[in-house]
């Protein structure tokens, strides 16, 4: 997520007219910071950013960026390098979401149940599936089959 984040800021750079705007949306928990943790780029200024929670603990953010200066080919490592105005720790804060989702929800009581559960619906599901198909894709019975012929 971080090397995606940074890549659509620097073809963003490049490829904005002055004045022309990117808007994204990007996910993240509550602990994330605005002025640390968001991906930044040297011709690009933030303009807006909206938080919409999804759940506890998880949202998302629109930003809306405007290209304010030109995009210098020289400078592009340096641009990419100064992406995160923390560097890793605030990469990261965006690329493992997921995980800290599944360690959050491993905390909450009777997940252990409901993750059994989903399994247990998902191996059913996958086998009604493969049943269906067996049965529409299976071969003819003996009494259906063409006669063959003799000589």
């Amino acid at each position: 997520v971080s090397d995606v984040m940074a890549d659509l800021l620097d073809v963003s750079a490049r490829t904005l007219t002055l004045g022309g705007r990117l808007v994204y949306i990007i996910p993240s928990m509550t602990d994330f910071d605005v002025e640390t943790d968001l991906p930044r780029h040297d011709c690009l200024k933030l303009i807006y950013v909206c938080y919409q929670p999804l759940q506890t603990g998880l949202g998302r953010r629109m930003v809306t960026m405007e290209k304010v200066k030109e995009y210098d080919v020289t400078q592009r490592q340096s641009y990419l390098e100064n992406t995160w105005v923390n560097g890793p720790e605030s990469a990261l804060k965006c690329a493992n979401i997921r995980e800290r989702l599944m360690e959050a929800a491993k905390l909450k009581p009777g997940y252990e149940e409901k993750a059994r559960y989903r399994k247990q619906k998902r191996q059913e599901t996958k086998e009604a599936k493969k049943r269906v198909k067996r049965e529409n894709t299976g071969t003819p019975s003996d009494s259906k089959k063409a006669p063959s012929s003799a000589s």
